[in-house]
């Protein structure tokens, strides 16, 4: 057993192509010797900062934590705040990030093994 606390994770600034439109953190909350089937890690987005369409090759679990944000398929977009609980199946194309007005966080947990592709430039 672990019990992790988020306000001890170090925040990691972000660079990828993936993420647009502001700052991007990352806390890692399981080290790759602790991770056999899940990853799982904090991701702080700026005001207006998302990231562009993907997809994982295994579902993806969002746990919002601060902020409002903003989750979106092909088909909808829709706002969430703290305390929603988001499931993108595998190989669904989707972005997720901060409104224009506020910061965002969420949980996020994939398979260990999951890699994601970027659909858009």
């Amino acid at each position: 057993m672990k019990i992790i606390k988020p306000n001890l994770v170090a925040r990691e600034q972000v660079s990828s192509r993936l993420f647009t439109g502001g700052e991007v953190t990352r806390q890692s909350l399981v080290s790759s010797e602790m991770r056999r089937s899940l990853n799982m890690a904090i991701v702080n987005f700026g005001k207006g900062a998302r990231n562009k369409f993907h997809t994982h090759t295994s579902d993806q679990v969002l746990i919002v934590t601060a902020g409002n944000g903003i989750v979106a398929t092909e088909q909808e977009e829709r706002t969430v705040s703290p305390g929603d609980i988001i499931f993108f199946p595998a190989g669904e194309k989707h972005w997720h990030g901060a409104t224009k007005d506020s910061a965002f966080s969420h949980i996020y947990v994939v398979s260990s093994n999951s890699e994601t592709k970027q659909l858009e430039d």
